[in-house]
């Protein structure tokens, strides 16, 4: 099969994403001839490399996008420094994608973005909104906020500290409070109530 016939069908099925396996399917051949007309793509500049079978049908993905395909089947939404910064919380940019997910906590080195998933509770999986024009979920800025003090007890040393902090007007503090309630562990719970309390009392000051 010639590469461009094979770019021409892949791309008729308009997927951010694609795995070896749906190509395979698609293209109606061996996963092992998939994957070398993957890889001819990828050094093509056509499609990028994401993990071991996974690929960005454009190297244009929007990076926002990566993560849930990348924790799939289990979802995932952008939150924590990530999140902060785009609500202009922290002026800071974040070199790194933070994710939550029910997925393991794992780290994913791809050509497009470094990718950084972080596992929660299932109960304490909600908070976020999808964002215009995207598949991407973003957390909002209450629970981007929480989800860092959620995770600041942790051996990670990536959550223990956060830059200079902008609570905005439009910040909700008794939703952010509901939200805190749902933390199924009483240990966990009441130490990002007093996190987020100290927080609150700082930024009235």
């Amino acid at each position: 099969m010639k590469l461009l016939e094979a770019h021409a069908r892949l791309l008729a099925l308009k997927q951010e994403v694609l795995r070896t396996a749906d190509v395979a399917a698609v293209l109606r051949i061996s996963m092992q001839y998939a994957s070398q007309i993957l890889k001819r793509l990828s050094d093509a500049g056509f499609f990028v490399p994401l993990a071991q079978g996974i690929w960005a049908c454009s190297p244009k993905i929007n990076p926002l996008a990566i993560p849930e395909y990348l924790t799939a089947p289990f979802p995932s939404y952008i939150s924590f420094q990530t999140a902060l910064y785009y609500h202009g919380m922290i002026s800071q940019i974040p070199n790194t994608i933070y994710t939550a997910s029910l997925a393991r906590t794992r780290q994913y080195k791809t050509p497009i973005a470094h990718i950084s998933v972080h596992h929660i509770q299932p109960a304490f999986f909600f908070g976020f909104e999808m964002l215009p024009n995207s598949l991407a979920k973003m957390a909002t800025p209450e629970k981007a906020l929480l989800d860092v003090f959620y995770l600041s007890f942790t051996r990670s040393l990536l959550f223990s500290s956060l830059p200079e902090l902008e609570i905005p007007r439009s910040f909700r503090k008794k939703e952010a409070l509901k939200m805190i309630e749902k933390i199924p562990t009483l240990r966990i719970r009441s130490m990002v109530h007093e996190k987020f309390k100290r927080c609150m009392e700082r930024h009235r000051e």
